[in-house]
């Protein structure tokens, strides 16, 4: 927000800077320069007194006055041939210093004028011309009048800008707060503003969008959890029918083909059993349940994650260091979602898994790698999506549901963490996991 009304008052700024030399241009090309126009009116004393008196003397007497005002004035008029005149002054400027007019002379507080244009001050004063030095010219004044004339201006538009933006600029670091809360899963903020509040259109909207966004959420986890639920009870009852049916194949005439369709059925019972619990869950991670938070030590709740993994034909090398410390943290979502990372891990490695860990001013890091096939960078984002599997695990050698990593990223992300995936310097993939200070 400081942001945007800092960009507000430098683009005011830029527009006034930009107006103010347009201006200028403009003056300029439609009545001359306007610092010339003032440089003009400082030096007007002495225009008048050439122009009024000394031009006005007759033809014998045109030097004597021009004597006497060299007596009384501070300014220094000297006579030098034109063509000397003429390499001081522009193109512009020499036009209509050939035309018999003043020319100002802004840098160097002088001016410049032919004596006249046929001769008849005095004989050769056709190829003389009057150059006037230290003029009372002062440019300096005149445009810290003018900066002060834009700067009072932009203070102009500034402050009532800046008085009208003040209730949109607060409205929006209302929007802002309710909009963090609400991705952090606060689904029953809501933006609180009264009916003549400058954006409260946009904050009903944005209500009206929450209350939608949650309605739907709430369906989908209700749905999720009751069919979840309810699908246990006919499980239950397929398992006893299952086992019922195995003891009279086993001890019946023993029908072998018979006794290995009945353990098939049983497999894809427990396979939809874990899936049932896993959805469970994902649900319980959706809901609005607080963590349990507790504190643990690291690195025994490590070392025991690795210690409960099933068998595998592929290594575990375990390098978590003593004296990690502790942590303040709901110790069995954690470990859980270390548990879905390494399960992972053997599934897909070739020969070596490897768990490390570390800590670095109280912010910890826990490391997965595995030797297997690895994950295409394109497909990093999506293996957190449920039930999303890469096209060589669609098979029952490997299993899965899509749903372990899914779990390890949202139980990372509820404590303010990352889980980022990286290419394992074992060859195969790396998850990190990365803990902010407790």
């Amino acid at each position: 927000m400081n942001r945007l009304f800092f960009r507000l008052v430098i683009l005011v700024m830029l527009s006034i800077s930009v107006a103010a030399f347009i201006v200028y241009f403009t003056i300029n090309r439609l009545f001359g320069d306007p610092l010339e126009n003032i440089a003009r009116n400082q030096a007007a004393a002495q225009i008048f007194l050439l122009e009024q008196y000394v031009d006005q003397a007759p033809a014998d007497g045109w030097l004597d006055r021009l004597n006497k005002v060299r007596e009384v004035s501070d300014v220094r008029f000297d006579l030098i041939p034109i063509s000397v005149a003429r390499q001081q002054l522009s193109r512009s400027d020499r036009e209509a210093f050939d035309r018999g007019e003043v020319v100002i002379d802004i840098a160097n507080k002088s001016l410049l004028r032919r004596v006249d244009l046929t001769g008849d001050k005095y004989i050769g004063s056709d190829e003389e011309a009057i150059h006037a030095q230290n003029l009372p010219i002062d440019i300096k004044v005149a445009l810290q009048m003018e900066a002060l004339r834009y700067l009072i201006v932009a203070l102009a538009l500034l402050i009532p800008i800046g008085v009208w933006s003040r209730s949109h600029w607060h409205g929006l670091q209302v929007l802002m707060r309710v909009a963090d809360k609400f991705g952090a899963g606060q689904l029953k903020v809501r933006v609180q503003m009264k009916p003549g509040d400058s954006i409260y259109p946009l904050a009903e909207r944005i209500n009206h969008m929450a209350d939608r966004i949650e309605t739907l959420l709430e369906s989908q986890r209700g749905l999720l959890h009751s069919v979840s639920h309810e699908i246990r009870t006919p499980i239950a009852r397929l398992e006893f029918a299952f086992e019922l049916l195995h003891d009279m194949a086993t001890g019946g005439a023993g029908d072998t083909l018979l006794q290995k369709r009945i353990g098939s059925m049983q497999d894809d019972l427990t396979e939809l059993k874990s899936l049932v619990n896993e959805l469970l869950g994902m649900a319980r991670l959706d809901s609005d349940q607080p963590l349990r938070y507790e504190t643990f030590d690291l690195t025994e709740a490590l070392r025991s994650c690795a210690n409960s993994l099933p068998p595998a034909a592929v290594s575990l090398d375990v390098s978590v260091p003593d004296g990690m410390g502790t942590y303040y943290g709901d110790c069995r979502l954690l470990m859980r979602a270390t548990g879905n990372l390494l399960r992972n891990a053997q599934k897909y490695g070739n020969s070596k898994v490897a768990l490390s860990a570390a800590r670095k001013l109280g912010a910890v890091s826990i490391t997965v790698d595995d030797d297997g096939p690895g994950i295409p960078e394109e497909e990093r984002e999506k293996v957190f999506e449920p039930f999303y599997r890469l096209d060589r695990s669609r098979d029952r050698g490997t299993g899965g549901f899509g749903l372990g990593l899914s779990i390890a990223a949202k139980a990372v992300s509820l404590h303010g963490g990352s889980l980022k995936i990286d290419t394992s310097p074992l060859g195969g993939a790396r998850f990190t996991i990365t803990l902010p200070p407790a």
